[in-house]
């Protein structure tokens, strides 16, 4: 990747177009869309978790579908015993482990002149799990630098306490807590912050 920049000036660009978009009704929101496949599913439970949270992991793609706060939702209304809590926990970090995949896939498909096969500092990891848009674009640097695909493997199974986490406290405590996962101003708060620190990265390389 020639500049650091470019992965977070693209993010902002695509996540305040679809915002955009939404708000002048050009496209509905992504919650409704997500409800009228929840009507066509039916009793799918399963199913319709894993397909919201792969489509909010894929890079770019999760700026449209609020997956988590939508599983939320599908948490709180199922009122899951532990034995569901493990089931679902396994569901959503199977489907969020695919979508790191998918995205390492399609940075390794954009390819990179710079290949860089050093292992992935765990810290820089643990940084990008804060949201799952961020790792998205994570993996897909990882990919686009062909760093080694252990790292989705090691994304996997850190996952497994986090969403065991999130379900837990979803089904034990109330949704206000979690909805904060989704809120806009956070997005855009994590987005500027990893615009600045790309530019900060660029302006120490170019010194060097």
């Amino acid at each position: 990747m020639k500049y650091y920049i470019s992965l977070p000036i693209t993010a902002l660009i695509a996540f305040s177009a679809i915002n955009l978009l939404i708000f002048y009704d050009v496209i509905p929101p992504g919650l409704q869309l997500l409800e009228q496949l929840q009507g066509q599913l039916g009793n799918s439970f399963y199913l319709l978790l894993m397909l919201i949270i792969l489509a909010e992991s894929i890079v770019y793609v999760g700026f449209y579908f609020p997956g988590q706060f939508f599983a939320v939702l599908l948490v709180i209304s199922a009122k899951p015993d532990w034995t569901d809590i493990s089931v679902l926990t396994l569901a959503m970090v199977t489907a969020a482990t695919l979508g790191s995949a998918i995205n390492y896939g399609l940075g390794r498909f954009k390819s990179s002149d710079a290949h860089d096969t050093s292992s992935t500092k765990l810290k820089h990891l643990l940084l990008a799990m804060i949201h799952m848009n961020s790792l998205a674009f994570f993996m897909f640097s990882q990919g686009l630098n062909h760093r080694p695909f252990k790292i989705v493997l090691l994304a996997g199974l850190l996952n497994l306490p986090y969403y065991l986490l999130l379900i837990a406290i979803t089904a034990f405590l109330s949704e206000e807590v979690m909805q904060i996962a989704e809120n806009t101003v956070l997005l855009y708060s994590l987005l500027t912050l990893w615009l600045i620190v790309a530019g900060a990265l660029d302006i120490k390389r170019r010194q060097h």
